[in-house]
């Protein structure tokens, strides 16, 4: 992504005062390079980079191999017009799930040399560069067939741009990703690719007369294009991000979506597409840093302001919705429902990264941390070979993690991600050292051009110590500043969208050598210590961490009556494989108490990786225990009690173990309690369908849709199955009379790919075990988000059947279906 400082995740970095370009503006405060800190193996985190270079990161290269994305700029390179483009590449931006690997890969080279990755890498760059048109132009969607391009892409350059060509964000993750192989390997093959391609743009976009009058419908050039300023010097780069952002929501396409409603600069409220959005705010505050546009963080603020205050997952996710991927309405959160995608929590991460920068207050990295150690992690498994888009808060088992997806931004995302995460532990200001991040490491900083070496040791995020080391200083007296995480100072977030309900005060302890020292909790947040350091000082840091329980603002409807359990920074579930019994039906006590445990890593690790994967042996998660109840109502509709133990995982870990229920939000009033109610003739039927599915016994669950646009309970759909007939079965458990049928339609237009039937019908086995259709139906409805009942003449069988006619280019999928 960024270039040598920015280690981490964006522009930040190279953005910082000391650009050579713009030596008078840039940000206040400068990032300790990823390279300069060194993550020790036997670390939570250590075990992750160890994930992403063994496992992820080749995992993505291979993937690029089999699905076909190095095979589109081989056929741009030979274009024709027999290439059917729409099939042979189902997105436009696919190209970008290469330069993302190759990001994540050269920030793997510049700590892991590896001269084998070094080459791997040369030899794709070589088939890269051969789909470049003369002017610079590249983008493989158009070339491979000039005369008949991909669908989204438009008869010509830039003319679908704002809709869904995504020509202007392949070139913005083109750039990231060349800054950063240029950083790697000091080869200008990629960055001069990718340069040859901002020219083109350039020369083509802008508000000129003869140029394309566009701005990016998916924004990240914004972001790159600055970046490339830093590292060329060419102003014409940072002019170009400035014109994306100054004439959005003035040209022709103006809607939420994509933040084009209304300028920038006048914004408030985080809406639309929330990867495309943080994408934006992200660029903000990169082209303000470097030209000194104040109204850029004016907006930025305030939208900072309406995320954390307002449309917040207490995993740190973002964009509650699937309709779009978008944020919600204020205070709308969704859990089983929530989209929360793995690319927004890192967008989440860029943004609150870059605020930090600007104003240097700790705030900023208490959502960043909350948002790296639940809803970003989550995003990849511990062995780093499967993957979530979304990132729900609550599941009966309809969600799955995927070793790879047709629309692959996530996985290839996290591949670029991960590697950089040594760049947000520090920080410098003049003569202050800013520990934002608590991991074992050893680094090299530079204050006022002098070297000071630190360390770390800490088992955090587990305990609450942290050990601080001055291994060697030669620029002499500083203030080393240490945040205190919002957790610790009683404040899950930093605002009233989450409050802790269990009324206790934790506290912390900062020593000097075993010796309280002069030194102040500063109102940005930070423990200043300011002295002249030596080799050997010794920084003992504590923490107190204790399983807290947090409530969320009675504004959002989704969680009242409920508590989430977080233990420092990390958000704590519940998950079917460490309890007996069903979690959904589980009532909290009014004042829980809560043993702490373990679990091996291993347990979340394939068996294929386990070897490869060293640094997981022998290493734990922990675990949080308390006594809880279930609720159930008895066959004569009385509720029953029964005491249970609960027991509750890191919600980055679940669905590592096989899918199943996972609860973040668990009851803790009456009102918010789900008891099981008795058994139905379809919940106890045997379920078979034309396409198997483990999210097929969601239709036989008992929930139903509130109206047309909840999308808050589990469902089951045919997808990517389109125009065909599907069908369901229940087999009874014996002969039974049944008369009527009632379906909820699971229909996700106009974002999604499902849609009510063209029409369904209901058959049975006869006894000759042939099947026939039930006789006098009155009417098949096709309703959304209501219920579709017909009913017909009284039949005697065991099998049922519902017969679904899917419409043309759409799926199908049900809510629920029962029987009477």
């Amino acid at each position: 992504m960024k270039t040598l400082l920015l280690t981490a995740v964006l522009a930040a970095t190279v953005l910082s005062v000391n650009a050579r370009n713009d030596k008078s503006r840039g940000y206040p405060i400068t990032p300790v390079p990823f390279t300069s800190v060194k993550v020790w193996d036997n670390s939570f985190w250590g075990q992750r980079l160890e994930t992403s270079r063994k496992v992820t990161i080749p995992l993505a290269f291979s993937k690029c191999e089999s699905e076909g994305r190095y095979k589109n700029f081989e056929r741009a390179a030979h274009p024709s017009d027999k290439y059917d483009v729409g099939k042979l590449m189902p997105y436009p931006f696919d190209d970008t799930d290469v330069y993302k690997t190759i990001e994540g890969a050269s920030y793997i080279l510049q700590t892991y040399p590896d001269k084998q990755l070094k080459q791997y890498m040369d030899s794709i760059l070589d088939i890269v560069a051969a789909a470049q048109e003369p002017d610079g132009y590249l983008y493989t969607a158009r070339t491979q067939n000039p005369e008949h391009p991909h669908p989204w892409s438009g008869a010509t350059r830039w003319s679908e741009e704002e809709n869904l060509s995504h020509e202007l964000y392949n070139l913005g993750h083109m750039i990231q990703g060349a800054i950063a192989h240029y950083q790697a390997t000091k080869s200008r093959k990629f960055l001069n690719i990718a340069t040859r391609y901002a020219d083109c743009v350039c020369r083509e976009v802008g508000p000129k007369p003869g140029q394309a009058h566009v701005v990016p419908g998916h924004q990240i050039a914004e972001m790159a294009l600055s970046e490339l300023y830093v590292v060329t010097g060419n102003r014409k780069y940072l002019d170009e991000a400035k014109y994306f952002l100054d004439y959005r929501g003035k040209t022709k396409i103006r809607q939420e979506y994509s933040q084009s409603n209304i300028p920038v600069t006048q914004q408030s409220e985080a809406v639309g597409h929330a990867v495309r959005a943080t994408y934006m705010y992200a660029g903000m505050a990169d082209v303000a840093a470097l030209t000194g546009d104040t109204a850029y963080i004016h907006a930025i603020d305030r939208i900072w302001g309406n995320i954390v205050s307002k449309k917040l997952y207490i995993t740190g996710g973002i964009g509650a919705t699937s309709n779009g991927e978008a944020f919600g309405a204020n205070y709308e959160l969704p859990n089983m429902s929530a989209y929360a995608e793995t690319c927004a929590a890192i967008g989440n991460v860029y943004v609150n990264y870059r605020l930090f920068l600007l104003h240097g207050e700790s705030k900023y990295y208490d959502v960043l941390e909350r948002t790296l150690y639940n809803g970003l992690i989550s995003g990849v498994s511990m062995d780093g070979g499967g993957f979530f888009y979304p990132n729900p808060l609550e599941s009966m088992g309809q969600h799955q993690r995927q070793p790879w997806f047709g629309c692959a931004c996530c996985p290839s995302n996290i591949c670029r991600f991960l590697p950089s995460l040594p760049g947000y532990v520090y920080a410098v200001r003049n003569k202050n050292l800013y520990v934002n991040l608590f991991l074992s490491n050893t680094s090299h900083v530079n204050i006022t051009g002098k070297n000071v070496i630190i360390s770390q040791n800490t088992q955090y995020p587990w305990n609450g110590d942290i050990v601080i080391r001055i291994n060697g200083n030669k620029a002499g007296q500083f203030a080393l500043k240490i945040r205190i995480p919002g957790w610790v100072k009683g404040h899950p977030v930093p605002s009233d969208l989450y409050e802790y309900a269990d009324h206790k005060r934790m506290s912390y302890k900062i020593t000097v050598n075993n010796r309280q020292v002069p030194a102040a909790l500063t109102p940005d947040g930070y423990y200043t210590i300011s002295r002249k350091w030596k080799k050997g000082d010794r920084v003992q840091v504590h923490f107190d961490m204790e399983a807290r329980l947090v409530r969320a603002n009675n504004k959002v409807v989704a969680d009242r009556g409920q508590v989430a359990i977080e233990r420092g920074p990390v958000v704590y579930c519940a998950e079917w494989p460490d309890n007996a019994f069903n979690i959904m039906n589980v009532l909290l006590n009014q004042t829980p108490l809560f043993t702490s445990g373990t679990i091996p890593d291993n347990q979340f690790i394939a068996d294929s990786l386990k070897d490869k994967l060293t640094l997981y042996k022998d290493q734990s998660l922990k675990t949080l225990t308390t006594q809880a109840q279930t609720l159930a109502y008895d066959s004569t509709g009385n509720l029953t009690v029964r005491n249970v133990s609960l027991k509750l995982i890191p919600y980055f870990s679940w669905c590592q173990r096989g899918s199943g229920n996972m609860k973040v939000w668990i009851p803790q009033d009456l009102k918010a309690t789900r008891p099981s109610v008795p058994a139905t003739l379809a919940s106890v039927s045997k379920i078979a369908s034309s396409t198997p599915s483990r999210s097929l016994s969601s239709i036989a669950d008992g929930l139903v849709p509130a109206d047309e646009n909840d999308r808050s309970i589990p469902y089951f759909h045919w997808w990517p199955k389109q125009g065909t007939t599907e069908w369901i079965t229940y087999t009874f458990p014996e002969e039974r009379t049944i008369q009527t049928s009632t379906v909820y339609w699971y229909d996700d237009q106009p974002w999604g790919g499902c849609k009510v039937p063209e029409n369904w019908n209901i058959q049975y086995m006869d006894q000759h075990q042939q099947w026939q259709g039930v006789k006098h139906a009155d009417h098949y409805p096709t309703l959304k988000g209501q219920p579709c009942t017909v009913e017909f003449d009284p039949v005697k069988t065991k099998v049922v059947r519902i017969n679904v006619k899917q419409p043309k280019k759409y799926s199908c999928g049900l809510f629920e279906w029962s029987v009477n």
